[in-house]
């Protein structure tokens, strides 16, 4: 708790806080990054799942998408983390924030068993052939976590104190 306190009165956290400004540009920009990364981890995962894209191999689609996301994930985790300070005891309470971060746990766990235990075989189903059942669920628990993420960001505002 001294952390989170010690956090809250930094002077980054307190212009963040008492500016008219600075909470809602921040948020802003948290909210686009955080849309454009469920975007575009949703092209990917529709195509898995196989309600879109069939015509697209994987590999381009990730080639083409994953640099992006991975781009504005960094921004929305910066911009998260920024928004966080300032109000750090309040949203650590906040059971909404702790299921986003629960989810995106989950959504990582399974990022990493897609790309190191599913992905090195895409070379058998990249285009033309049926994609597996293992990728197939991977793709719909990394889009169900993504609905579940921003559901919870969401809640957070209405759960505040």
């Amino acid at each position: 708790m001294e952390l989170l306190r010690w956090l809250e009165s930094t002077q980054l956290a307190m212009f963040i806080s008492q500016s008219p400004w600075g909470f809602p540009a921040l948020e802003m920009i948290h909210v686009t990054a955080t849309t454009f990364v469920f975007g575009m981890i949703t092209i990917v995962d529709l195509r898995l799942i196989g309600v879109a894209w069939k015509g697209s191999a994987i590999t381009d689609l990730y080639r083409d998408v994953i640099p992006l996301t991975w781009m504005a994930f960094v921004v929305a985790a910066i911009t998260g983390s920024l928004l966080f300070i300032s109000q750090a005891m309040e949203y650590f309470g906040n059971i909404a924030l702790r299921m986003k971060f629960a989810a995106l746990v989950l959504i990582a766990i399974n990022m990493l068993a897609f790309r190191l235990i599913i992905y090195p075989g895409v070379s058998k189903w990249d285009r033309d052939t049926a994609v597996p059942v293992a990728a197939k669920l991977a793709g719909a628990i990394s889009l169900a976590g993504w609905i579940t993420v921003v559901a919870c960001a969401r809640w957070i505002a209405y759960l505040m104190i």
